[in-house]
């Protein structure tokens, strides 16, 4: 893999791949539309659940997703980290779905509980060395990455880029002096890039959602597209 040496310049696969990623996450139940209540406490017109890629034949296919997608974006890495716990088995996956392809790297995950026994710790896996990518499903509010770099930091070791499936492309929110939380003019992604100086690598994103429902036609999807739409138009960033 070639060096990308922009840490914004991360999502930028081909668009055929974006939308063969929605189809997959459509089909396999993964993506779905209504009316959902987010940690932000927004009302999305979507949701995405990772945690039903729930056999080996979702699982590997998934891998492939990232894999392509890690490949296209030119992301060097020197191993791999799944954060606890949904990073734990998409880590895993895409660390065998490369080694098919001919890139053997190693691969780590954390415990959210320490081990005082057997090998101890909360690591487990390869050491942690060199230039780490971080796998996860979705970002929110950037909190599970920073937790991750702050482990491999202390391992001695580089947070160099965050993967994910989908990147929602909306603003942030914090907490308020009250107790509140408030919405921010960046996204989670964002954040990373910008603020943590880490690069992140999306599978897709919500502009790619929005192309898929806008190419198939029906009552149905219209009436989905033109929510998520609007969803975008209020909470959406650049």
């Amino acid at each position: 893999m070639s060096l990308d040496t922009g840490a914004a310049t991360t999502t930028q696969q081909g668009d055929s791949l974006a939308q063969e990623f929605v189809q997959f996450c459509v089909d396999s139940g993964v993506l779905r539309f209504g009316e959902f209540k987010t940690k932000a406490g927004r009302l999305s017109p979507y949701f995405f659940n990772a945690g039903l890629f729930d056999d080996g034949a979702k699982l590997g296919r998934l891998a492939q997703f990232y894999a392509q997608a890690l490949i296209r974006s030119g992301i060097e890495f020197d191993m791999i980290f799944g954060p606890a716990y949904k990073g734990i088995p998409l880590g895993a996956a895409v660390a065998i779905e490369l080694a098919r392809l001919g890139r053997n790297v190693p691969f780590a995950y954390n415990r959210k509980e320490a081990k005082d026994h057997g090998e101890g710790g909360t690591l487990v896996g390869a050491p942690l060395q060199g230039r780490v990518l971080i796998v996860d499903d979705v970002m929110s509010a950037g909190t599970a990455a920073r937790e991750s770099i702050a482990l491999i930091q202390a391992a001695g070791a580089t947070a160099h880029a965050v993967v994910i499936a989908l990147d929602r492309q909306e603003k942030a929110t914090e907490k308020t002096a009250d107790g509140g939380v408030r919405d921010v003019d960046h996204s989670a992604v964002q954040y990373v890039q910008r603020e943590l100086g880490l690069q992140v690598c999306a599978i897709a994103r919500l502009s790619d959602l929005l192309q898929y429902l806008s190419g198939h036609t029906g009552a149905e999807l219209n009436q989905h597209r033109d929510r998520v739409l609007a969803y975008r138009e209020r909470y959406g960033v650049a």
